[in-house]
């Protein structure tokens, strides 16, 4: 069973997994009246390895971003149990004050997922069961995502497993790039790079064609691409309790500057100006792009030309990338904690990871299965899942008012760097270091 509460958001939306809109609703206060122990987490999960499969009905929440991947693992669940899950896909914007409301008044659904950097915020208020023992009863554990895992962990107790991972990747447009007399097989292996390969399929002067796209009215977008330079150089953009901005590192600057450049040199697609989020990738998907940071989720529906795939350099070389997409857990208000397991636990299985996700071209959450019978046969999926035991997640609990919230200061901080005045980094340093640590 399926439920879609509207009508679905468009593909190129997917993107948004990382860059939601909107602030996280004050409401979510007002389920600490569940109870909770002193680490702020229900009670633990009872359930063996395998939870309970008796023919329960099983809700889940997710958001419209991953409707395809939700669908596709649901159907597969429900034709191979006796628990049948029952599916609603929530708007992407709706679905921060749809949780909020529901936790409010303890009418969660027994199975919700949420956008990784708004899972530890939900974990604080309590949202989440401790599933600790039952994740460490898996055999595999340590092959699955750490960056999710953390972002999921408070007190030492594991509340979440990844649902569908997303990751930040450059791709270009390897026609675009053999007209430019590129090496159509060749990726940039430094930002200098990236901004010299986008510069001549600029130089190729066509109508409506342009070297590169970002969304410079979007901090999420930002955050998804820019954040892995400055890990592929080896640097940090928080402190490790993400509470204090490091954004006047060398390789901070580099990424700014770099994108300044391109930005006056008339190289950056110009809605990329005030581009906000939803149609951020347009361009390339309609192959008017040559090369830019973008969702691996959207390879798949990225036809009609060949399509390379890397991971994302830094200024000094290297390659990183953002793991963002969504964790999953039990909720608070979940009666059927053993069953909402089984789900969760059939999730990680080989089954799921490989006969659903890979087998869709998405990329698995479990380092032991990247290397399949899927992702052989295309080498740019062989690629992604090699980038993504190189990748982060930042974990923060104001992430959302620090840099995805329209206004950010982030966001002011990345406008003013690329096409503003370029002033005191410092200060804007410190604007987004006094919001985290709040």
């Amino acid at each position: 069973m399926i439920q879609i509460t509207s009508r679905r958001a468009p593909v190129l939306r997917r993107a948004a997994a990382v860059v939601a809109a909107g602030a996280l609703v004050p409401g979510l206060a007002a389920c600490s009246d569940s109870p909770t122990n002193a680490g702020g987490a229900t009670a633990s999960v009872k359930a063996g390895t395998d939870g309970t499969d008796d023919g329960s009905r099983i809700t889940l929440w997710t958001r419209a971003p991953l409707e395809k991947q939700a669908k596709l693992l649901v159907s597969a669940y429900n034709a191979s149990h006796e628990n049948q899950v029952a599916l609603t896909v929530v708007p992407n914007d709706d679905y921060v004050a749809k949780v909020g409301a529901a936790a409010g008044s303890n009418s969660l659904p027994d199975l919700f997922a949420a956008d990784i950097v708004y899972v530890p915020n939900f974990v604080k208020q309590g949202l989440f069961q401790d599933i600790s023992a039952n994740i460490d009863a898996l055999s595999y554990k340590d092959e699955i995502n750490k960056g999710h895992l953390t972002a999921g962990t408070a007190d030492g107790k594991e509340h979440v497993l990844p649902f569908v991972l997303d990751l930040s990747v450059m791709m270009w447009n390897k026609d675009l790039f053999k007209e430019a007399g590129l090496d159509p097989d060749k990726a940039p292996t430094t930002l200098a790079e990236f901004a010299s390969d986008a510069k001549k399929v600029q130089g190729l002067n066509k109508s409506g064609t342009y070297g590169t796209a970002t969304g410079l009215n979007c901090g999420g977008c930002e955050v998804f691409t820019w954040f892995p330079s400055v890990w592929a150089d080896g640097e940090s953009v928080m402190n490790e309790a993400g509470t204090e901005a490091n954004f006047t590192s060398d390789s901070a600057k580099a990424v700014f500057s770099t994108w300044r450049d391109l930005w006056k040199s008339g190289a950056v697609l110009p809605s990329s100006k005030n581009e906000a989020g939803p149609t951020w990738t347009a361009g390339f998907t309609d192959g008017k792009v040559g090369i830019m940071p973008y969702p691996a989720t959207l390879l798949s529906s990225t036809t009609g030309f060949d399509v390379g795939v890397a991971g994302i350099p830094g200024s000094k070389g290297g390659e990183s990338t953002f793991v963002g997409g969504d964790g999953i857990g039990v909720s608070k208000d979940s009666k059927k904690a053993a069953q909402a397991w089984n789900f969760l636990s059939w999730l990680m299985s080989e089954k799921a990871q490989v006969g659903v996700l890979a087998k869709d071209n998405d990329v698995v959450s479990r380092g032991d299965l990247a290397n399949n019978e899927y992702s052989q046969k295309d080498d740019r999926l062989v690629k992604i899942n090699e980038v993504a035991a190189k990748g982060q997640t930042p974990v923060s609990l104001n992430f959302q008012q620090a840099y995805n919230a329209p206004g950010s200061p982030w966001l002011s901080l990345t406008r003013d760097q690329v096409i503003g005045s370029a002033g005191d980094l410092s200060k804007q340093n410190a604007a987004i270091t006094a919001i985290l640590g709040q």
